[in-house]
């Protein structure tokens, strides 16, 4: 009888071991190493070709007050990038390899291998409260509506807001919090306002998106820091921008876009400028989208397009996507100054003529991969 007891004493020890091993096995594989699956690497990107042709004729077949659709009456190649992406689960990357003469006038700054990496950063998502996501290294700026990928634009031209009023791309970090559902944070310590240069200080960034619903975003940017060699508590660039968003019908889409800087000169005084452009946009059928935008910019100091001016200028753009991976823009865009001999070209008779306005058409070929 005594045996038995002591039997079933042992036979219950190991059944408690074994339960015990099989319990810390599972605990091992369950691990969050382990137990989730590392997100993939993924490859993509795009090539942006476009032609251009300029009403006015200019024997430099140049388009005047733009800053990539430069080139006109000649088929071009403006952008190809490849990027490399691994989204965050906690830690991720993101690579963007860039060559044409769009990437070239954005990285004028960088020299070496880095004049052809748009960006470049690391990602940590941290634990804390909803995910605090951080990245550091190479990325474009948070300012304004419209970006460089031309794929990512409703208009293939950029706007004056985007050419003079707002910086490229930074290096530094920069911290984004969900604070709710509605409501994001986003904070910037940077380098410099634009490109890897170093000034005495950092340049801080700023942004507040505010989405109240499914159909209105709110934007509110800012981006700051000495603007001078010897600016560390004074004399600061400082630029704001406010973007509103609004999808009034399924087809019908309004946006606004506006800036607002100031900077301070070597010899003394204050640059000031200012912009704002409004956006309509409507779907006329699943692959076709029509994009009106009209916008006014005022540089009285030249201190962002060199001439003492107000610009102003309307474009309208037919979106067609033949399949996915395929975008064609055709676009009408006239643009005029109120300062004279803003625009140049070559009449060929009596010498060389100067204009305050200029009207293109242009038609942009875009594949997505």
């Amino acid at each position: 009888m005594q045996q038995v007891k002591m039997r079933r004493v042992f036979n219950a020890i190991g059944m408690m071991f074994l339960s015990a091993i099989v319990a810390c096995s599972v605990a091992f594989s369950q691990t969050p190493d382990s137990a989730a699956a590392p997100s993939p690497v993924v490859v993509g990107g795009f090539v942006d070709t476009y032609f251009s042709y300029n009403f006015d004729r200019p024997t430099s077949h140049t388009n005047q007050l733009r800053n990539f659709d430069v080139t006109e009456n000649q088929f071009k190649v403006a952008n190809a990038e490849v990027s490399i992406t691994k989204a965050a689960a906690p830690v991720g990357f993101r690579a963007d390899l860039d060559f044409g003469p769009t990437n070239d006038l954005v990285q004028t700054g960088d020299g070496g291998s880095l004049a052809n990496v748009g960006q470049a950063y690391v990602t940590y998502v941290a634990p804390v409260g909803s995910g605090l996501t951080l990245d550091a290294g190479k990325f474009v700026t948070h300012m304004g509506m419209e970006v460089i990928k031309a794929k990512d634009d409703y208009n293939y031209s950029r706007s004056f807001l985007f050419a003079y009023s707002i910086p490229y791309y930074h290096y530094g970090v920069r911290a984004s919090y969900p604070v709710s559902s509605t409501f994001t944070l986003c904070v910037h310590i940077l380098n410099n306002y634009n490109g890897p240069a170093v000034n005495n200080g950092k340049t801080f960034g700023f942004q507040a998106v505010f989405t109240p619903t499914s159909a209105l975003s709110l934007t509110a940017n800012y981006i700051g820091g000495p603007n001078l060699p010897d600016s560390v508590s004074k004399k600061f660039r400082n630029v704001a921008n406010v973007m509103i968003m609004y999808q009034a019908t399924e087809k019908l889409g309004l946006s606004i876009d506006a800036v607002y800087g100031q900077d301070n000169r070597e010899t003394g005084g204050v640059n000031l400028w200012k912009g704002a452009a409004a956006y309509i946009r409507y779907a006329l059928c699943d692959p076709s989208v029509v994009t009106l935008r009209g916008e006014i910019y005022s540089d009285p100091e030249g201190a962002t397009t060199s001439t003492i001016q107000e610009l102003r200028e309307v474009t309208l753009t037919y979106e067609y996507k033949v399949a996915s991976s395929l975008i064609l823009r055709g676009e009408y865009r006239y643009d005029w100054s109120n300062a004279a001999g803003v625009v140049k070209s070559f009449d060929g008779d009596s010498g060389p003529l100067t204009r305050s306005n200029q009207a293109t058409l242009g038609v942009g070929a875009i594949v997505v991969f």
